[in-house]
């Protein structure tokens, strides 16, 4: 036997929807084509499997007949029984496997007809009507099936089979495309409503068949009730009634069903006047909560046939309709999407600023929804204020507009506004520095920067914007003057300690550093100087060479002007390191290590410590034999030794000074001070000899008078007689006034004469010393 009858038999079960086993089916895959959409099927099972034995069934009926019985109505009964079984297994699943089924639809077929013919009053014969017509179609008979389909409706009006067959006669109709009378019968289905089992597969079909004759403004009527039961009504459903919720709880085949209902509509409406009718039905019906659906599917389809205006305006219609919808945002996004791929660049502008513009943040949407609620929306919304940014930065980059740059800050803006615990907020606010910046808004600039770097969690912009702060200020203080620039200046010393602490493995941050501890210098404000300079030099790993001549130059003069001698020493020495042999500053620095050390002597001395300040004065000319400030200190460490007695060292001291700086200016002094150190440490021969120097001199008169007479009398006890005598004479000459003590030297040199038997001096002597009394007038006296 031939297989085609079978491949018939096969083709016929598939499409018949009352008997066939939906379990085992496999579903067809969707397609986008209309006659796709025609064979779409709703899943109907109007009966159980059969528990049992099939075989052994027929086989008992089959014994029945052949007892031939003779109560008519029971071998009208076992007829009809034994022609089901036969078509059901002719119908069921083991056909494929038993070949030999074929052969028992012909009889069957002519037992419902015998059956028929025999008994014309039996009670079943609307169910042997329905099978009889059923066994046609299988058989391929579609014209016999009909006429038995009509036959049934006509005289069993009543029959409880009525949808059914009318469903079926809607079939075969809507198959020959008779699609009045397919539309008729499909009617009377959905007239009985939904206790019939046929109810929303009459819908689908019912509306395609009003399609198929192009009434598609009737035919929503039944697409829509469709889409009513299965997703509902309430536009306000949420939780298990949400639409989404019931899609997603659909087996693949009713999601099939719902998908291309809403496709048909979209047809439909593509041939009517697009969202206009949606919006028409909704305000006729009311609106549902699945209506934006019906307005994506329909963008959707003009998207594919690239009529990117036409599926915008189909987005926007509904968001028109219900703007703060908790779908509304998704369709604006479609309306964009729309124009990208129109390449209208400035509708897409627009439509990103209308997106922002009516769900931002304290928008109305939001008082009905939360950021958690709608985290896709929020997305969007994030995505979009950066695109928008971002646009306008570029464009004022590549015109320097004032207003393209305003209008970047201001989305910039936005976005930290919206989102300011966002993961790209610290991101964001560097871009709208850069703006400022880059406008020339330097003071603001600086503010934002600094927000980007320290207002944020840790983020890969985060150190940049900590230096580039530092560069606005810089920039913003070359347009001020006076208080305010002074002010500035200090903000900006801040911003880079700030800096420095918080990144500071960062490039620049020794050079940033450093430049803050010479301005804080600048500025008197030694502590803070000295402080950050110390953190320079401490830096590891450590900053370039030149950086740390700079800081220890800072920390030195800062510790030398907050008069600890002491650290500034340590300090210069450690600076002497960075500066080699030759250079310039050499010089200045040996002097600053003299100064620092001469200083310590200083407090020292002050503080009544004149050993320590001994040793600092001397230090002074071991550490910078050359140093201006080395006289000083020598000088002031004799003067200090006299002060403690100690004459001996006193006059070692003092004696190296004269000999080292016999020009100095303090030369004159360093002499008197000897003079007193000899007369104390007992040398009067020495004493003398200071004396005498001091007389020959350049100071006061009386000093210098006083100094001679004190020479002579040195010089005269210990036995120098020839010094004294000639010192005495000098002071004779040189001061003849007051004239008691010129007379009292002359009596001196008087006594010496004598002494050495000089009679002829000693003659002189009186002479001379007569006639001064003569000559003394109101000085003289009776020792004259």
């Amino acid at each position: 036997m031939s297989n085609a009858p079978l491949l018939v038999l096969l083709a016929a079960a598939a499409i018949w929807p009352f008997g066939r086993d939906r379990d085992r089916e496999k579903p067809v895959e969707p397609t986008g084509t209309i006659k796709d959409l025609e064979r779409a099927t709703v899943e109907v099972d109007t009966q159980a499997p059969i528990v049992g034995s099939e075989a052994k069934a027929m086989e008992s009926y089959r014994l029945f007949l052949d007892v031939a019985s003779d109560d008519p109505v029971l071998k009208a009964e076992a007829m009809r029984r034994l022609a089901d079984l036969q078509l059901e297994t002719a119908d069921a699943e083991e056909l494929a496997t038993n070949l030999q089924a074929l052969g028992t639809l012909g009889s069957t077929i002519e037992m419902y007809e015998q059956l028929l013919t025999s008994y014309p009053n039996y009670a079943k014969n609307d169910l042997v009507l329905y099978q009889l017509a059923r066994a046609y179609e299988a058989e391929g008979r579609i014209d016999e099936s009909l006429a038995t389909l009509d036959r049934l409706i006509e005289e069993y009006p009543r029959t409880a089979h009525l949808d059914e067959a009318q469903f079926r006669r809607g079939e075969t109709l809507f198959v020959q495309k008779r699609y009045g009378e397919s539309e008729r019968a499909y009617a009377y289905v959905v007239g009985v409503g939904e206790s019939s089992a046929f109810y929303e597969q009459s819908l689908y079909k019912h509306g395609w068949a009003l399609f198929k004759q192009q009434e598609y403004d009737e035919s929503l009527t039944s697409f829509f009730a469709l889409l009513d039961r299965q997703l509902g009504t309430d536009n306000d459903a949420s939780g298990d009634r949400d639409p989404a919720v019931l899609y997603s709880a659909m087996g693949r085949a009713q999601q099939e069903l719902v998908d291309d209902t809403f496709r048909v509509l979209s047809i439909g409406f593509s041939y009517l006047d697009g969202p206009e009718s949606i919006s028409r039905h909704f305000n006729r019906r009311g609106a549902r909560p699945y209506s934006f659906i019906a307005y994506t599917n329909l963008g959707d389809l003009y998207l594919e046939q690239e009529r990117y205006q036409d599926a915008a305006d189909a987005y926007h219609a509904f968001v028109e309709l219900d703007p703060y919808h908790a779908k509304a945002p998704l369709l604006q996004v479609e309306v964009i999407e729309a124009f990208k791929k129109g390449a209208f660049a400035d509708l897409v502008l627009e439509g990103k600023e209308s997106f922002v513009e009516t769900y931002g943040p304290g928008s109305p949407y939001w008082q009905r929804f939360t950021f958690e609620q709608q985290p896709e929306v929020v997305a969007h919304l994030k995505s979009n204020v950066t695109d928008l940014a971002a646009y306008h930065h570029a464009q004022a980059q590549a015109t320097r507009d004032a207003d393209e740059y305003a209008a970047a800050a201001r989305w910039y803006r936005t976005y930290l506004q919206s989102f300011p615990d966002d993961a790209n907020a610290g991101a964001t606010n560097f871009l709208l520095a850069e703006v400022l910046y880059e406008s020339g808004s330097f003071r603001d600039a600086a503010f934002e920067y600094e927000r980007t770097a320290y207002a944020y969690p840790f983020h890969d912009t985060a150190g940049e914007a900590g230096y580039a702060a530092l560069l606005a200020y810089a920039k913003h203080e070359e347009q001020l003057t006076g208080a305010p620039r002074a002010e500035w200046h200090r903000r900006g010393i801040d911003s880079a300690l700030k800096f420095a602490e918080t990144y500071p493995a960062h490039a620049e941050a020794g050079t940033v550093q450093t430049d803050a501890a010479e301005k804080l210098f600048a500025l008197g404000e030694f502590r803070r100087a000295r402080d950050v300079g110390r953190q320079v030099v401490a830096r590891v790993p450590p900053v370039e060479p030149a950086l740390q001549r700079t800081a220890w130059t800072v920390v030195a003069h800062s510790e030398f002007d907050l008069a600890d001698f002491a650290a500034a020493e340590t300090a210069y020495l450690q600076l002497a390191a960075f500066v080699p042999v030759g250079d310039p500053e050499r010089g200045e620095i040996t002097e600053r290590i003299a100064s620092s050390i001469y200083k310590q002597g200083e407090q020292a001395r002050t503080a009544g410590q004149l050993g320590a300040a001994v040793d600092h004065f001397l230090r002074v000319g071991q550490a910078a034999p050359a140093s201006q400030v080395r006289a000083t200190a020598q000088y002031d460490a004799g003067a200090a030794l006299i002060q403690m007695g100690d004459w001996q060292r006193a006059t070692s001291v003092l004696e190296d000074f004269r000999t080292a700086f016999p020009d100095h200016a303090l030369a004159a002094d360093v002499t008197t001070k000897l003079a007193v150190a000899y007369v104390e440490a007992g040398n009067s021969a020495r004493a003398a000899g200071e004396f005498e120097r001091i007389a020959d001199g350049d100071g006061p008169v009386e000093v210098r008078r006083e100094a001679l007479w004190r020479s002579a009398e040195l010089y005269e006890t210990t036995g120098q007689g020839a010094a004294a005598a000639a010192a005495f004479g000098r002071f004779v000459y040189r001061y003849p006034s007051p004239v008691a003590e010129a007379v009292e030297a002359r009596q001196k040199l008087i006594d010496m004469s004598g002494a050495a038997g000089n009679h002829a001096e000693r003659a002189r002597w009186m002479r001379d010393l007569v006639a001064a009394d003569a000559a003394a007038g109101a000085e003289r006296t009776d020792r004259t």
